[in-house]
């Protein structure tokens, strides 16, 4: 196992004078570390003073350059359980993302290299794995990649190895690498703003009504929308402000947990830019108002049994959603109205892309979606020249139709509850950056 320092890196370094050691020469190396502890270490053996001497000397250039390998002694198993505890799971927000590095640790790296010791492993280790990960699926090997490149970078940055032997080294030729954090959209499962209007009218008299305005219209996560409160509206500003998500959490004790809640606790974001506030659109703020109207009589109506936690999208009894509530209405609606078969997140795809495709600012964009970096929203939802581009023309007109339409007759039709949907959702999204 690691050492007690806990792989923590060094603040100071001090190096002995070659002596004489049970016949032979070596000396010692003192590690000085941030809390206050020491770590002595002895090299030995050498047959001659001079040689001693001169792997001091290498030593001392090591510590001086960063490159000293504090630990030589490690095995790749020990490694990898340690930065699955030490680094992932401190990472991480949710059980399923640490649940997914540790799969590829255990499936896929510890059969091959377990055994070796991590100062031992070379290039050439890296791409027998490669080729061996290859051989279940191009995406296995890819997310074999990622891993290896992460922690074996963690391990140069703690001083376990003096280089990361996984840089650099390709895939198989026959897998074809994607770049950096994008991925490839197909254009058939990513909603018009025609097929986009039909889905939400058709939502109305679902229970995933307000689920689907947060995906399609604001560009929420899933886990992000069963865990919105009433207590994160600014209902003066009309603001939403997102700071948690639901799902299983890391380490928990079950026996504290309220039954049938494990996948149901407040966890933190994906990442520090998922926190973040947005205009709610007027369609989504009236949709938002009626629904707590119906959460407030629920409430009265069943005092004792209700949960009141205001959880936006909950059930009669106050009790927050599950990831998965959505599913089995949100499929019903795509198939009975001869809508693509569509993934839940491909609407948060077509929120992004219709913004995109309206020329709106890529790093506003960004913002909105909770993405680390305006890179990713452009080479996620940007690359496909094709996109969406049978329904540009008559976004475009419908736009220009929606700035010419006078206000009173805008009142009119709200008034009417016709056409409500399509003069709120255009109007909205086109406004939100203004």
């Amino acid at each position: 196992m690691l050492h007690d320092t806990g792989a923590q890196k060094y603040v100071n370094w001090e190096v002995t004078n070659v002596i004489q050691i049970k016949n032979k020469y070596g000396f010692r190396i003192v590690l000085h570390y941030l809390d206050g502890t020491k770590k002595i270490q002895q090299k030995s053996g050498f047959l001659t003073k001079k040689v001693a001497k001169e792997e001091r000397n290498k030593t001392i250039g090591a510590l001086y350059s960063g490159t000293y390998i504090v630990y030589t002694d490690i095995s790749v198993n020990d490694f990898y359980v340690h930065w699955l505890e030490d680094d992932i799971k401190n990472r991480v927000r949710s059980s399923n993302t640490y649940n997914s590095f540790k799969n590829i640790v255990y499936n896929y790296i510890l059969p091959m290299l377990g055994t070796k010791k991590l100062i031992n492993i070379s290039k050439g280790d890296v791409q027998d794995l490669y080729k061996v990960s290859a051989l279940k699926s191009p995406s296995s090997v890819r997310n074999v990649k990622t891993v290896m490149n992460i922690s074996l970078k963690y391990a140069v940055s703690k001083k376990m190895l003096s280089t990361n032997p996984a840089e650099n080294v390709p895939l198989p030729k026959h897998i074809k690498a994607k770049p950096y954090r994008t991925r490839n959209i197909n254009s058939q499962k990513t909603l018009t703003l025609e097929q986009l209007y039909t889905l939400i009218e058709a939502s109305k008299n679902t229970p995933i009504y307000l689920q689907v305005l947060f995906n399609a219209l604001m560009g929420l996560r899933r886990s992000e929308i069963i865990g919105l409160k009433y207590s994160d509206i600014d209902f003066v500003e009309q603001t939403l402000t997102i700071q948690r998500q639901l799902g299983k959490p890391l380490d928990v004790n079950i026996e504290e947990i309220r039954k049938k809640t494990l996948t149901k606790q407040e966890l933190g974001l994906k990442t520090p830019s998922s926190y973040r506030t947005l205009k709610i659109p007027d369609y989504v703020f009236q949709a938002i108002l009626e629904q707590r109207k119906i959460y407030e009589k629920n409430k009265s109506k069943r005092k004792k049994e209700f949960l009141d936690e205001g959880y936006i999208c909950c059930s009669t009894y106050g009790h927050s959603r599950s990831k998965d509530f959505h599913y089995k209405y949100f499929k019903k609606l795509l198939e009975e109205n001869n809508l693509p078969n569509i993934r839940w997140h491909d609407l948060r795809s077509s929120y992004c892309t219709l913004l995109l495709k309206m020329n709106f600012s890529p790093k506003a964009v960004s913002n909105l979606m909770g993405h680390a970096k305006e890179l990713i929203t452009v080479d996620v939802y940007g690359d496909n020249a094709q996109l969406i581009t049978d329904n540009t023309e008559a976004l475009d007109q419908f736009i220009q139709e929606l700035t010419l339409l006078p206000y009173e007759e805008f009142d009119a039709v709200q008034d009417s509850n016709e056409n409500i949907s399509v003069i709120d959702i255009g109007t909205e999204i086109e406004q939100m950056f203004a």
